[in-house]
């Protein structure tokens, strides 16, 4: 048996009004990256990325999305996306762009990379701020970012859950 390898894209959707974010879903990212690559690589591009493309992950709120594509055509869908200039949605077209911030063999490799891109982006905040208040919830925000936490809160509830177990 052979193993189906895939590439994952980590995109942030830039727009001009946050609130606009919103109002996109998986369907309309997908519709427009393949309208995308349609436009530029023709029929063979299109048939290329639409074999096992999909939107594994779309944050509305931060704009964050997770696509996966097949290996052998992540060059064609990646040169494509300066070219969408906005997506189409409940009938209303938002001006947006896709920026790439990563591209990675699994969607792990994804999350961690964006774990340490929010901390970046959490740490040129801090300066920016103008109150003691602000400051702080951005500190938290930054530790809460931590792989560290995160395997300290799953261990957590592992451990309570063996406990439950045992208990009964």
């Amino acid at each position: 048996m052979v193993r189906l390898k895939s590439r994952y894209l980590l995109c942030e959707v830039n727009v001009s009004d946050r609130s606009q974010l919103l109002l996109l879903d998986d369907r309309a990212i997908m519709v427009a990256v393949k309208a995308a690559v349609a436009r530029t690589h023709g029929d063979y591009g299109a048939a290329m990325c639409s074999i096992r493309f999909c939107v594994k992950y779309l944050n509305a709120h931060t704009g964050i999305v997770f696509l996966r594509f097949p290996k052998s055509c992540y060059k064609l869908l990646w040169s494509a996306l300066p070219f969408i200039t906005s997506v189409e949605t409940r009938g209303q077209k938002i001006p947006c762009f896709l920026n790439c911030l990563h591209v990675g063999g699994t969607i792990r490799t994804c999350q961690k990379f964006l774990i340490r891109y929010n901390t970046q982006q959490l740490h040129r905040m801090l300066p920016k701020c103008k109150s003691e208040e602000e400051k702080r919830q951005v500190r938290k925000a930054i530790l809460s970012c931590s792989l560290t936490e995160s395997k300290e809160a799953f261990e957590e509830d592992s451990e309570s859950e063996e406990e439950e177990e045992e208990e009964e």
